[in-house]
């Protein structure tokens, strides 16, 4: 379609819920993992996919990046890859990139997958961002859960993430907009 941004995908056949979420400024939301190839990447997905249904898409800017630079520049892992198209979400043309000094500045929202990972950031992050930095589940839905690595399981461990993704994006969503209304 023309005139909306590559990362923005066709949702004819989507419903639109009663009552949008309004976001008033635009926010940057940065989704971190190890190796940004499994969890990151089908989080931006999902999340992207959840903005687009509530017709927010266009107030944010949504990325991810791992704390690690050892797949910078690949595809997903082609197992996320399968579970977001089984749920109608294309990240195939989303590529690996690590953690920049620059996306402390740059995002309003860093959410790391783990609490490995959530450390890695907080020993990075410059002193006056650190409190940009949290654990995804735990800012999204108060559980303070990690997402598992699937990397090293099967198909249905990567199911399992994009169900805790899904769950998680959901109410980071509506965390969003309740944090506007107020």
């Amino acid at each position: 379609m023309k005139g909306r941004p590559p990362y923005l995908h066709n949702h004819d056949t989507l419903e639109l819920p009663e009552r949008p979420i309004i976001l008033m400024t635009r926010t940057s939301v940065l989704f971190v993992c190890m190796g940004n190839i499994c969890r990151s990447p089908l989080a931006e997905g999902v999340f992207i996919h959840l903005a687009e249904m509530k017709g927010v898409a266009e107030r944010l800017t949504v990325d991810s990046a791992g704390t690690g630079g050892w797949h910078t520049g690949n595809a997903p892992d082609r197992r996320s890859v399968a579970v977001a198209r089984k749920h109608g979400i294309d990240i195939s043309r989303q590529r690996a990139r690590q953690v920049s000094q620059a996306d402390f500045e740059n995002f309003d929202l860093i959410l790391a997958m783990d609490t490995g990972n959530l450390a890695k950031l907080l020993q990075k992050a410059p002193e006056n961002q650190k409190h940009k930095i949290h654990l995804f589940m735990d800012y999204a839905s108060g559980r303070r859960d990690s997402v598992p690595d699937p990397y090293f399981g099967g198909e249905d461990g990567f199911q399992a993430v994009y169900n805790m993704l899904l769950a998680g994006c959901s109410s980071l969503l509506e965390k969003m907009e309740l944090d506007r209304a107020s």
